[in-house]
Order: C-alpha cells, then structure tokens, then sequence
C-alpha cells in the first residue's frame, strides 16, 4: 500500500504502523493579538481588532460607531498621503472632554459640593491650530476655557476666544511688562481672564498696571506646597518648584493687596502637582494642602472663588493601572472623587465658601486622539544566517581551520536540550577568540566572516530549543533580544516621539493589520535618521518593559505599516528637525452620523524647501546653483545632457516633495508630484 500523508506503508510484521499525527497549531486569532498587544488594556476601548484582523477605533468607545485604521492609511494613500502620517481622531477629544465634566459632575452630586467644576486646555500639551479649535469648542457646552504659558500662546489665544466672556484664560509663566498690560487690556475686551502671579515682581508690576489701566483685575496665584507629586516630574512640585510663591511670601502678597485696597481681586489659588502623576495619594495629598491654603485666605479677607489643581491627571500608557512611571494607579472617576472629597471636606471644617474647581489636564484631554501611522521600510536579522556544512577535510585535517573555527563548527554539531546553556558558553568563548586572532592578524576576513555566521546560526539554534523548555534559564533570556530583528520604519523618533527618545516614555506600538496572522519575528524599530539614538527597543508590557516587539514577516509587494498610539499629549511641538525631516502629515478623522468616516481637514506635512528655510537656507538659489554646476558638468564632457536633466528633475521635485522616503510606485502607475496631490 503506498504511503499516504499520514501513514506509511512498513510490512515487518503484518501490521501497518503509523507515525504519529502532529497536532495542528491552533489558528491565530484577532483575540491572540489583542490578547498580545495588550490593546484592551491601554486601548480603554477607544481601540480594538475587528474581525479582518485591522486596528479598528471607536471614538465614542461604541462598536456600532468604529473606524478601520488600515483602510483609512489606505484612503489616504489613494489620496497621495503616504506614510508617515499622524491621524487625528477629532471625536476622541469631544469624548475625553465629555467623560472629564461627567467625572466631576457626579463627584459633585456624590459629595453634596456646593461649588462648580471647569477645565481649562494647556495649550503647550498640543499648541496645533486644529487641535485648540476642536477642544474649544467641543468644551464650550461645559463652559471649558484654556491655559496659556507664554506670550505666543497668548496671542492665538485671544484670537480665539473672542466671544466668550463667561470661560476662563488662565495665564501662566513668567510675565514681562508687554505680557501683563496685554492681559488686563485683555480684560476690558470681557475676556474672562486670570494672570497667575509666580513671582512677587510680577504682583507689584501688575499693581502698577492696574492704576495705569484703572482697572481691577482678577488675580491667581501659584503656592509651592510642601507636598510632592510622583514620577518623572516630581522636581517640578514641592519647596525646589520652578514656580509659585513660598507661604510666607503668599501672606506678603495678600498685605501688599491689602494695602491698595485689591484683596478682592485675589481670586484664584493654584498649585502645581507635576505631570502624569501615577500615584493617586500625591494628588490627596496636593490637594488638601492647598485647600487649607484657600480657606486660610478666604478667612483673611482675599477674594478667593477658584481653586485651581493644576495638571497631573495620568494616562495609562502601558494599561497595567500601577504606580509606575507610564501608567497610573487611579481612574478618572477616582481623582475626580478624590479631589472633590478633599476640597469639600476641609471646606466644611473650616466653614467656607465651596469654590469654583479648576483642572488643567491637557495630556488626559489630548494623549489618546493622536496616532502616528509609519510603514516598514527593510529589516536586517540575525538568525537567518546559514551554515551548511564543514570545508572539506576539515575534519581530518587539523591544520586546515583554526581552533576556534574548530570549536565553533563543534558547538553548531552538539547543541542539544541536555547541554544549550554549555553550547552557549562554548560559542562565546569561541567567538571571543576568533575575534582576537583577527585583531592580531592571525585570522583572515574568511574565516572571521565563518566564525560570524557560525556563532549566529549556533545562537539561533540555542534559542530556538530554549523556548520549547517550560522555564528558560536565566542565562538565555537575553538571547531574544540579541537574536531580535531590527525594523527600519519611515520616520524619525525626534520628530514623531520625542519623548520615547529623551525621557524614555513608553507609547502603545503595534501593526494596524495582519492582526489574524501570527507573528513570528521579535524586533526593535530604528528610525531612518543617522543617529544611532533613533531607535526604539523598550515597548509597553502588563508586568514589565518588554525588550522586543513581535511582528511579522515582511511580504514583498506589501507595505507594512506599525501605528504608534496615544501620542496627542506634546509630541508634535515638542519634535525637531533631525537630518531636516520634518512635520509628517496630518488628517482628522471624523465619525460620519451613518457610521463611516471622512476627512475633516488635512495639513500637508513639510517639504524638502520648507525645512531648508527653517534653518536659514535660501531655498531660491539653491537650484540655479546646481543647475549651474551641471551645466559645467556638460560642457568639460562629465556629464551628458540627459544625466544633467535627469538630476536637475530630482532635485526640482524633491524640494517640493516630502521629507520622508516615498512608497515604491508599480510599474506602469500614474506617478504624483510627491506632496502636490489634492486630497
């Protein structure tokens, strides 16, 4: 009988046998992404996988409103924006908005506060245009103002806001005389707006102002509390804090208003808890204290009215809901209770006014609408190197390779389960010698290329029964991250993700598609600028910082494409011109009310000529002066006239063009003037 696939046909004692059927590998699942991803967890349901194996995004956090991600790139694509580029969720912001006011409108009720609560928007989170637009006016339903910390800000501001003379400005930083006269002239226009006073200068400026104006402003002021916040900005709360007034120097304050009769218009107390603040007991603390500072002044006569928390307010950037820098050990509902609770309480001791509640919350507002989509442009791996067999006669020969070509073919030979972390140590200890040789010169580059790929091949293997084991030795663990792949994406970390380069902040990353498939590789991202910083090897985990990424393998023909997520909180003003890559593209995304989407506005990110302005270039001679260079080129014979066309085109069209690398076009495809297509 022949053999078929399961049987084979062996006569030694009448019998059939059968070699045993391997069991088939379960089928990978949009459910084992998620569950891999862990996108449920920080996604809080604005994110998921739907059943084609796409990163879907729910707005409204519904699933009868979602948003394939992969076949919007793909519109945009279709529209000549290709990757990278950053997809603003406008619906996101209405949501966070309408689910901050939500939190605190039920800690009100829950408490039986008598007092009120705003938001005021930190422009510097995100300073873009649209964005301000978009959070201005989905607040305006909850009467939500804005913050502003320069006098730039300042400007936009004004602009913006005209008409609204019942939502707060609140101003920050530092303040010159121009910024002051513009605030108190500010308010006779009927703005609602507040400076805060940082320092005791500024007070005796803006009194001085005041009488200049005649006008009575409304003033804030910034306490340093003894309280610290918790994380990375820490420093940036407590006695060492870079703004604000000591208490003592609040009590002089309140006299010299005194003095002039101003009390009243003292009438904001605000503190500074330092952002994404990851443990919910440095906000009660915080709290509290500053609202014994506001009853301590209500009772000594000031005007207080609001009571101004500050930022802090965390995003779960890894989903483990911890006390650990990227993520927070509370919920929105939780800090909205405890700050209410805290007010209310020493409120009622001391039997004052229940005041206005501020909070600046800008990151929780805006970190979740942004996704910054990237595609994979190559890979480079270290597992696929190959060995096949030993030269000839070089196992009879002892003189034909040197010892430690020798010990590494023998360890490739012998790894088994029994002895993997002694092949590991022997293919070490080999490398290390072959190595010396060939630094003093007694190894040729063929052989030192031999010992590489032995050395990686005998790794793989090593690795490749490690993981077959139920506990893997302390001693290969590192070997997935040594053995990981890198992913060379189109973009650049310093402009897209700042802060996953500087401050070591962990941002949510995953492929937007393929999500039924399984991933089979382990890499780290490099981006494409020349900086070896510009890389990402430390990516979110429920119980650690996982080392790797899982991803798949590359398809020729197909362009991958990897999303960075929660990226709305500081990024985009934060980033800068490395290697003169610039502002990527931009498109907000709304829900249309039949559930699909369209394009609310798209902002072209920058061409080649714009960086080149930025630092100075004078973009208008630059192409005469290589048109001139290859006319000479022509006329000494180094170049023929259609080479010089040739490289006069690419430089014409990639002045215009995108900063970043453009998709491989198929043959025969209507090409587009890269960053000219009309969406």
């Amino acid at each position: 009988m022949p053999a078929t696939a399961h049987t084979i046909g062996a006569m030694s004692s009448g019998k059939k046998s059968r070699t045993p059927i391997k069991p088939l590998e379960p089928r990978w699942s949009a459910a084992d992404s998620a569950e891999l991803y862990q996108i449920k967890a920080w996604g809080k349901d604005y994110f998921d996988i739907n059943d084609a194996g796409h990163v879907v995004v729910r707005p409204e956090q519904e699933r009868h409103s979602e948003i394939d991600l992969y076949e919007v790139v793909q519109g945009l694509r279709d529209r000549g924006l290709s990757a990278p580029v950053l997809v603003r969720f406008s619906d996101i912001v209405s949501h966070r908005l309408r689910h901050l006011h939500a939190a605190f409108s039920r800690a009100i009720d829950e408490n039986s506060y008598t007092g009120s609560y705003t938001a005021v928007y930190p422009i510097k989170v995100n300073q873009q245009r649209p964005v301000v637009d978009e959070v201005y006016q989905f607040g305006k339903e909850f009467g939500f103002g804005l913050e502003v910390g320069s006098k730039p800000e300042l400007l936009a501001v004004m602009a913006l806001t005209d008409g609204s003379p019942d939502r707060l400005i609140i101003c920050n930083g530092f303040k010159d005389n121009g910024y002051l006269q513009a605030v108190l002239l500010a308010g006779k226009l009927g703005r609602l707006i507040i400076p805060v006073i940082e320092n005791m200068g500024e007070l005796r400026r803006i009194i001085k102002l005041a009488k200049t104006f005649h006008v009575r402003p409304r003033l804030g002021v910034r306490v340093k509390l003894a309280s610290q916040g918790a994380g990375r900005w820490r420093e940036s709360s407590g006695a060492k804090s870079k703004f604000g007034l000591f208490v003592s120097e609040l009590v002089e304050l309140l006299d010299e208003l005194k003095a002039e009769g101003m009390e009243d218009c003292l009438q904001l107390v605000h503190c500074h808890t330092g952002s994404q603040v990851q443990e919910i007991r440095r906000v009660k603390d915080a709290v509290a204290e500053l609202a014994h500072v506001y009853a301590e002044l209500k009772l000594m006569g000031a005007g207080v009215r609001y009571l101004d928390v500050g930022g802090g307010l965390g995003v779960d950037y890894d989903g483990s809901q911890t006390n650990f820098p990227s993520s927070m050990n509370y919920t929105l509902d939780e800090y909205a209770n405890e700050i209410v609770y805290r007010i209310n309480t020493v409120c009622n001791e001391r039997d004052v006014e229940h005041p206005t509640i501020i909070t600046e919350s800008g990151r929780a507002i805006a970190a979740y609408h942004s996704v910054m989509v990237f595609n994979v442009l190559g890979l480079t791996s270290l597992d696929r190197f190959r060995v096949t067999e030993r030269p000839p006669n070089a196992e009879s020969d002892t003189d034909e390779l040197p010892p430690p070509i020798r010990d590494l073919f023998d360890a490739h030979d012998n790894v088994t389960e029994r002895r993997l972390i002694e092949s590991y140590h022997d293919v070490m200890q080999a490398r290390e010698q072959a190595i010396h040789l060939f630094n003093a010169g007694y190894l040729s580059l063929v052989n030192r290329g031999l010992a590489e790929r032995l050395f990686w091949v005998t790794c793989a293997r090593i690795r490749d029964l490690a993981r077959k084991m139920p506990q893997v030795p302390e001693e290969l663990e590192e070997l997935e991250t040594i053995l990981g792949d890198t992913y060379y994406c189109n973009m650049s970390i310093f402009q897209s993700l700042p802060d996953s380069w500087a401050i070591g902040q962990l941002f949510p990353i995953m492929p937007i598609h393929r999500l039924t498939e399984r991933p089979t590789r382990k890499a780290i991202l490099a981006d494409i600028t020349c900086d070896s910083d510009g890389k990402i090897d430390r990516f979110v985990d429920l119980r650690d910082i996982r080392k790797t990424l899982d991803l798949h393998d590359l398809e020729a023909g197909e362009e991958y494409y990897l999303a960075a997520f929660l990226v709305g909180a500081y990024q985009e003003t934060l980033g800068d011109l490395h290697n003169l890559f610039g502002d990527t593209h931009v498109v907000h995304i709304r829900l249309h009310e039949d559930g699909g989407w369209w394009i609310e506005e798209v902002v072209r990110g920058d061409t080649a000529a714009e960086v080149l302005s930025y630092v100075q270039y004078d973009v208008r001679r630059l192409y005469p002066r290589v048109s001139r260079d290859c006319e000479r080129a022509v006329r000494d014979g180094c170049m023929t006239l259609a080479e010089s066309q040739s490289l006069l085109r690419f430089y014409e069209v990639e002045l215009n063009g995108y900063t970043y690398l453009a998709p491989e076009i198929p043959e025969g495809a209507a090409q587009r003037e890269p960053g000219r297509a009309d969406p």
